[in-house]
């Protein structure tokens, strides 16, 4: 009779806006889990909601753990987490899996799944996108970039977190497919924002702009998601940073730069991200660099009709 193989243990370490639900999501599917954070607020608020196990260090996860996930700010701190004095690479046994779901800078997570590999330890980019929301339902999108024994030993694992898991290639190409997605989601947030300023002027009602947009060609997902949401309603509250965006944008810059591919559109977009953080200071949601494009008009959206069109 056939024995099936034990679930594997998992360790999570980053417990922020996305890696607490994540995490969540990961006990709903049954694994042990062993969790921890910089913050211990944090350890004990995931350990208390979902029953996972709280450890002091990085190096305690990975000691605990078949599976470690990193969800992070930047690939420095993962290369701190790793490489650093905690060392938490040397606790993984051989044949571990490390999945790398922070937005991390690709060339650098090529080295770290270099380093792993030479410690028998296999690495896979495994970035998210779908915000907190879909991180609470497990309806994540997740690129996953590495080899194909990494990716059939962590499956079931990504989709206890993602309802679309989709293969991108070698190890980096997933990291550089979310800042490229981030890419695209920021260059239309900016160009939605600019077009409702436009319309208010003339006197066109921002919240009836959103509603033709959403059933025409202009549609996207802030215009879905986040206009009326976060943006009209001044919540300014979605769950994703602004300097994290300023960040992923940084690095699809970079990989245009590696690769030597003019975007000059590209370009413009990161500039004017990098200046509403300037201006706006740090620890902004993102969707708050609507306030940074009425600043430049000189106007703020509101849900009220505008008394007519502009001479």
């Amino acid at each position: 009779m056939h024995t099936p193989s034990p679930s594997p243990s998992i360790g999570f370490i980053g417990l922020g806006a996305m890696g607490h639900p994540m995490a969540a999501r990961i006990v709903s599917g049954r694994y042990s889990l062993a969790v921890t954070d910089a913050d211990p607020a944090r350890i004990a608020e995931c350990v208390q909601e979902t029953g996972a196990t709280a450890c002091s260090s990085p190096a305690e996860v990975a000691a605990r753990s078949d599976i470690l996930i990193t969800m992070l700010p930047s690939s420095a701190v993962v290369k701190t987490v790793l490489f650093g004095s905690d060392d938490a690479l040397a606790h993984l046994k051989h044949g571990a899996v490390i999945l790398e779901m922070s937005s991390g800078v690709p060339n650098m997570t090529r080295e770290f799944a270099q380093l792993a590999a030479e410690r028998s330890i296999l690495m896979m980019d495994a970035p998210v996108s779908g915000g907190v929301a879909r991180a609470r339902s497990g309806e994540l999108a997740i690129m996953v970039g590495g080899p194909d024994e990494g990716f059939s030993n962590s499956k079931p694992v990504l989709q206890a977190m993602g309802s679309s898991i989709i293969r991108t290639g070698s190890i980096g190409t997933a990291h550089a497919m979310k800042a490229l997605n981030n890419l695209v989601s920021a260059g239309g947030f900016l160009i939605g924002i600019e077009a409702l300023l436009i319309g208010q002027k003339f006197g066109l009602d921002p919240s009836l702009m959103v509603d033709v947009l959403n059933v025409s060609t202009g549609m996207n997902n802030s215009t879905q998601k986040k206009f009326k949401q976060f943006v009209l309603s001044r919540r300014f509250d979605a769950g994703f940073g602004l300097d994290l965006m300023v960040k992923d944008l940084g690095i699809a810059l970079g990989v245009a730069n590696a690769t030597d591919t003019p975007v000059p559109f590209a370009g413009l977009c990161l500039d004017l991200w990098a200046s509403a953080q300037k201006v706006l200071g740090r620890g902004q949601d993102h969707t708050a660099v609507a306030r940074f494009a009425e600043l430049l008009a000189g106007i703020e959206l509101n849900d009220e009709q505008s008394t007519g069109a502009k001479a």
